[in-house]
């Protein structure tokens, strides 16, 4: 690989869809990127590489051990800076595992500050004086509440931050970011001064977003949620690394037989699937009841799928109170696992019978699946909805894959996501 070839930025996600998410805002802003499935053995040619590991909902000690070897892998290949992402709603507890991660990989980079910022204004994320907001509501009002993982009871992302890490947390207004990249570097260097280490950024919009890019061009670290990247890729053209492209979504076409597994248990997901289902497509739901008493859930799915000559619906999703009420019965981890675990096999399976186009909702499902398909790395192409490229593998038989975090996508997006797999350019 030669210098002009080397990767300049460096990601580390925690989970699937996430990465494809910051993976998406890095092609649009003119990088061409690839996603690897955790940490590879070999060098990969890309602008940017984002490194999806399945480390939210792992202890904390785990996840910071995944996390500094994805460090080191791409502080090998060459990366200037590196970006670690997590989800625009903060998933996270009291134990970790945002604040753990964030001050293992500024110690092993030798750094003293960086910023966390989730917002992500296409998709209603926002963060103003330090809170969280979900469109209009604050995080704890959002839903996220009831997450079966990591329920957000606290939208204050100072505090919530500030009982994770060992690290001093302090607060980057809205109004100093306001004043443009300049304002947030001298407020910078006040916070530095006030052993701060990390510190909750304001944004409302993406231009703020843009300001906070530009202004952390030096940082060695930035943490937040897929926006913090808009600003990334120009701060790297201003210094001559990168030239503009415009052909950094250009992805090979891949036909074939399509498929949707939908694990989340999100809103958006809910009212996705009701869509499909009221259109008159086929679904059959995955039972985790049945699963729990060894009946045959999987093999019944199968079936389904090969009895129609049309992509099928494979779900586990249902409404909060019934999940609740599975969760109370099997336990929250095994009821997941008992799910993961039968979209993986149904994946598995569908591919050797030849289906090429994968459409799946949810992170854990997400990363499940593409464990069971056996991907390495994804080429990242254009953007399905905000926050969901499609994506093909760089196998000689590729697949063709759309991630979605389950809040993502309107009402149509299973439909609307098959469609842009089929051809991929």
């Amino acid at each position: 690989m030669t210098q002009s070839q080397r990767p300049l930025l460096g990601c580390i996600a925690d989970d699937f869809t996430g990465a494809t998410d910051l993976a998406n805002t890095l092609v649009r802003q003119g990088m061409r990127t690839v996603q690897t499935i955790g940490v590879p053995g070999a060098p990969v040619e890309a602008d940017a590489l984002v490194v999806a590991l399945k480390s939210r909902t792992i202890p904390a000690a785990d996840a910071v051990r995944q996390s500094l070897a994805a460090l080191r892998w791409l502080r090998d290949q060459g990366c200037h800076q590196i970006v670690f992402k997590y989800r625009s709603t903060f998933d996270s507890t009291d134990a970790g595992n945002i604040g753990p991660v964030a001050d293992a990989l500024l110690q092993a980079l030798g750094s003293d500050f960086t910023i966390a910022c989730p917002a992500f204004p296409e998709n209603g994320r926002t963060v103003f004086r330090g809170h969280l907001f979900v469109a209009d509501a604050l995080l704890n009002e959002s839903g996220m509440e009831h997450h079966p993982l990591t329920p957000m009871t606290d939208a204050n992302l100072v505090r919530v931050l500030q009982r994770q890490s060992q690290s001093k947390v302090g607060l980057l207004r809205y109004d100093v970011v306001a004043n443009g990249a300049e304002a947030v570097r001298a407020r910078i260097d006040v916070l530095r001064k006030e052993g701060v280490q990390l510190a909750i950024a304001d944004a409302i919009s993406d231009a703020d977003l843009l300001t906070l890019g530009q202004a952390c061009a030096t940082l060695p670290l930035i943490t937040g949620a897929s926006g913090i990247a808009l600003g990334l890729p120009e701060n790297f053209r201003r210094a001559g690394l990168l030239p503009v492209r415009t052909n950094a979504a250009e992805l090979p076409a891949v036909n074939g037989p399509g498929v949707v597994l939908a694990g989340s248990v999100s809103r958006a997901t809910n009212d996705q699937v009701a869509y499909w289902i009221a259109s008159k497509r086929p679904a059959i739901r995955i039972d985790p009841l049945r699963l729990a008493r060894g009946e045959a859930v999987v093999d019944e799915a199968l079936a389904f799928a090969r009895a129609h000559d049309e992509p099928v619906l494979i779900y586990a999703t249902d409404q909060p109170e019934v999940v609740k009420a599975v969760q109370a019965e099997l336990g929250v981890v095994r009821a997941g696992t008992l799910v993961e675990h039968a979209l993986a096999c149904v994946a598995a399976s569908l591919k050797a019978r030849g289906t090429r186009r994968f459409v799946v909702a949810g992170g854990e499902t997400s990363g499940a699946v593409v464990q069971a398909l056996g991907v390495g790395a994804l080429r990242i192409g254009r953007q399905v909805a905000p926050g969901v490229p499609v994506t093909v593998t760089l196998d000689d038989e590729p697949l063709a894959l759309a991630l979605k975090s389950g809040n993502f996508g309107g009402e149509n997006f299973f439909e609307a996501a098959l469609q842009q797999l089929g051809g991929a350019r």
